[in-house]
């Protein structure tokens, strides 16, 4: 999927990925998660200022971000445009992290890779973004991680249309455990 790079305000980007957190909560099936993003979700609603809101939100329609669709009781819905959702997703994938576990559960996250040499650039996203959500690369097309990341890895291969070359596999212990550890500061 290749995004077009639209520059807005931080406040914007927010509106976008909040209209985003609605995509997020119909595609999780974890109570956990659902919840998780409903909260986050409410606070960064709570902490944009109401003025400025009706300002970006216009600022959005103007820029086919957004369109609005008017309810059968009465209220209207905004609904991210596909330009939208790809802007909204670019924004996404540079605040993407992978939540550190309260307690370790000794398994070893491998995305593996074998992309073909006319998706480049793709392939070379996925590494940057790879090592920039805090994987190590363990061989050259084979990142690792210790922590359970299989949402935020498939968002990102979603992200990149990769799926058919990418996979993510769990492994028990490897024989280079210590040296991971140390380099992921496990104990």
């Amino acid at each position: 999927m290749k995004s077009k790079r639209i520059k807005l305000k931080p406040i914007s980007q927010k509106i976008l990925l909040l209209l985003l957190t609605g995509l997020a909560l119909g595609l999780t099936r974890s109570p956990k998660h659902y919840f998780r993003i409903l909260k986050s979700a409410k606070s960064d609603w709570d902490r944009i200022n109401q003025k400025n809101l009706h300002r970006n939100i216009k600022k959005l329609y103007k820029t086919k971000l957004v369109y609005s669709k008017d309810n059968q009781d009465g209220s209207t819905t905004i609904v991210l445009t596909r330009l939208g959702k790809e802007v909204a997703l670019t924004y996404q994938i540079d605040e993407i992290k992978i939540p550190t576990m309260e307690k370790w559960d000794k398994k070893w996250r491998l995305v593996l890779f074998d992309i073909p040499e006319s998706r480049k650039k793709a392939r070379n996203a996925l590494s940057r973004t790879l090592k920039n959500i805090g994987f190590l690369q363990f061989q050259k097309s084979v990142f690792i991680h210790p922590f359970e990341c299989s949402n935020e890895i498939n968002f990102v291969i979603e992200f990149f249309n990769l799926h058919p070359y990418v996979r993510l596999v769990t492994a028990n212990e490897l024989d280079n455990e210590p040296i991971l550890k140390r380099r992921f500061g496990l104990n």
